[in-house]
C-alpha cells in the first residue's frame, strides 16, 4: 500500500466502530485508483464480506450474491434471495461476533438494475429495523462519481445516513514521483503530463516499465503508451465507455478534443465542434459530473470560465494519438510517430500541464513565506489592458490572508515550458501588477512568480537576489522545496 495512510485510517476507524446497530459508509473516486485494493485489503484484516457486482439483471445479480454470501457463512448451498430486501436482511446478520465489514464493490452496476436498492438499505437502516440488524459496517463503492455523489446528496433515500464519506483521489505530482520511483524531476513532470497520478497505470496497464531518466522517456512512450500491444494505448477510449452516465460517446470525445486543442471556454469548443453554445451545456455539465473535466472560475473576472480535462492520459490521447490512430494501429509506427508529434505533445499537453502542476504546488506545497500570506485558493485568469487594447494570460494567481484578515492577491506568476525566462518575463508581470494596483486587487508588496522547465537567465536571477517579491521557482524546487 502507497500513501493511503488516510485512507486506510478512516477505514479502519469505520469497521472498529463499536455499538450493536448496523451503520453505513461510501466509498468513491475515479477508476484505477485503488479502491478495490483498499477495500480488500480491510475485509481481509477484519475477516469481513466482500462482494462484487457486474453489470447484469437483477436476478443473476441475487444469484451471485446469494452465493458469494453463502461461501462467505460457510454454508454449502446458496441463499436463494428473490427480492433485495431479503438480500440485504440476510446482508445485516451476518455480524455474529462483534462488528463486521460489509463491501459491496461496483454498487452502481446493482442500483441500475435495482433502482430501489438504495431505498432497501435505507430501509434496512431505519431505527425500527435495526433491532434485528446485527453490527455490520456497510460500505458502498463505485467509479461512477455522478451516482455515488448522488447517493447521500438533497433528497436521496440515504441521505444522513452515512457515518463514512471516503473519496479516494488520484496522486498528486509529487506523490506519482516517488511510486513511479523517478528521481529526476524533468522525467518525472514529463510522465506525470501522460499517466497523471493514477496508480493502476504503474502496476497493472505497464508491468512495473518506468522511464529510467531522460534519455529513456522518449523510447518508455514509444514502448509503454503508443505501443498498440499494451493496455495504456487504448484506455482513454475506455475510460469514457465505462462511464454509465455518457451515452452518445463521440459527442464526449469530441468535446474532449476540443478541450485538448486549447479551447477553454464553452464558446471556444462550440466553435471548434460548429455548434451553438446552449448545445454544449449537458454534455459539458455530465463529463463534469463524471470527474472527466473541471470547470475553473477565472481568477480576476467572475463571468469568465475555464474547462480543463482532469486525466492527463485522455488530453495525451486526444492530442497527441487520436489524430494518427491508423498510423499508430500499424506495429512498429510509434518511434516515428513520436517523433512528428513532439512539438505538438510540447504545445497542447506538457505546457498545459506544466500551468496546472505550478497552481497545484502554488496551492498546496508552497509555504505561506512564499507567497507573503496563508493561501486561500490559486487559479488563472485573464487581465485586462485597456491602453494597450489586448488582454494578458496569468498562469497562476495566488490569493489569501497576509494578515490583514481578508483576502488579498498574495502573488501573480507566469509558467513557461520550454523557456529560459529572463527579465521580459518579469516586466510583464510587473506590467500586470501595475494593471491590477490600478484596479485595487493588487499591490506593489503582490509577490511575481516566474515558474520555468528551462531555467533563468543571469540578468534576473540577479534582480531576484535583491528583490525579495520576485520569486523563481523551477523544476527542482516545484518536487522538492516550498
Amino acid at each position: 500500500m502507497f500513501d493511503r495512510d488516510f485512507e486506510w485510517a478512516e477505514l479502519s476507524r469505520f469497521a472498529t466502530l463499536p455499538g450493536p446497530q448496523a451503520t453505513l459508509g461510501v466509498v468513491s473516486g475515479r477508476r484505477r485508483q485503488g479502491k478495490t485494493f483498499l477495500l480488500d485489503a480491510v475485509t481481509r484484516t477484519s475477516g469481513g464480506f466482500l462482494f462484487t457486482a457486474t453489470e447484469t439483471t437483477e436476478a443473476d445479480a441475487l444469484r451471485q450474491f446469494g452465493e458469494a454470501l453463502a461461501r462467505y457463512r460457510g454454508q454449502p448451498t446458496p441463499f436463494r434471495f428473490a427480492h433485495w430486501d431479503e438480500a440485504v436482511a440476510e446482508l445485516m446478520r451476518i455480524a455474529v461476533d462483534g462488528p463486521t465489514v460489509a463491501v459491496i464493490d461496483e454498487f452502481p452496476f446493482l442500483a441500475k438494475s435495482s433502482p430501489a436498492l438504495p431505498s432497501i438499505i435505507q430501509r434496512a437502516l431505519d431505527p425500527t429495523t435495526q433491532r434485528t440488524n446485527t453490527p455490520v459496517r456497510l460500505l458502498l463503492c463505485g467509479s461512477a462519481l455522478s451516482f455515488m455523489g448522488s447517493l447521500l446528496a438533497g433528497n436521496a433515500p440515504l441521505r444522513g445516513r452515512a457515518g463514512l464519506e471516503l473519496v479516494v483521489p488520484t496522486l498528486d505530482f509529487r506523490l506519482a514521483a516517488d511510486f513511479w520511483e523517478i528521481s529526476d524531476p524533468r522525467t518525472a513532470l514529463l510522465t506525470n503530463a501522460i499517466v497523471g497520478g493514477t496508480p493502476a497505470y504503474r502496476r497493472e496497464f505497464t508491468q512495473g516499465d518506468a522511464p529510467q531518466g531522460p534519455d529513456d522517456f522518449d523510447d518508455w512512450v514509444a514502448r509503454a503508451v503508443l505501443n498498440p500491444a499494451r493496455p495504456l494505448f487504448r484506455e482513454a477510449r475506455y475510460l469514457l465507455a465505462e462511464e454509465p452516465e455518457l451515452h452518445d460517446v463521440a459527442l464526449y470525445h469530441s468535446v474532449l478534443a476540443a478541450i485538448a486543442s486549447g479551447n477553454a471556454s464553452r464558446g471556444g469548443i462550440a466553435d471548434y465542434l460548429g455548434r451553438k453554445s446552449t448545445d454544449l451545456a449537458h454534455p459539458l455539465s455530465v463529463l463534469q459530473d463524471v470527474g472527466m473535466i473541471t470547470h475553473e472560475a477565472d481568477a480576476f473576472r467572475r463571468n469568465r470560465s475555464a474547462y480543463r480535462i482532469a486525466e492527463p492520459l485522455v488530453t495525451f490521447y486526444h492530442a497527441v494519438m487520436r489524430p494518427v490512430w491508423g498510423d499508430l494501429e500499424r506495429p512498429g509506427r510509434a518511434p516515428a510517430v513520436w517523433r512528428r508529434a513532439h512539438s505538438t505533445f510540447c504545445s497542447k499537453v506538457i505546457g498545459p500541464h506544466f500551468e496546472q502542476i505550478c497552481r497545484e504546488w502554488a496551492r498546496w506545497h508552497a509555504a505561506p513565506e512564499t507567497h507573503g500570506g496563508q493561501t486561500s485558493r490559486v487559479a488563472s485568469g485573464t487581465v485586462n489592458d485597456p491602453a494597450g487594447r489586448t488582454s494578458h494570460e496569468v498562469d497562476v494567481a495566488v490569493y489569501g490572508d497576509a494578515g490583514t484578515g481578508r483576502e488579498t492577491l498574495l502573488a501573480i506568476g507566469e509558467a513557461k515550458w520550454n523557456d529560459v525566462m529572463g527579465l521580459g518575463h518579469l516586466n510583464r508581470l510587473q506590467h500586470i501588477r501595475t494593471l491590477l494596483t490600478t484596479r485595487g486587487t493588487a499591490t506593489q508588496n503582490t509577490r511575481l512568480q516566474c515558474f520555468s522547465g528551462a531555467g533563468f537567465t543571469d540578468e534576473l536571477r540577479r534582480r531576484a537576489e535583491i528583490d525579495p517579491t520576485i520569486q523563481l521557482i523551477d523544476i527542482d524546487r516545484l518536487y522538492h522545496g516550498a
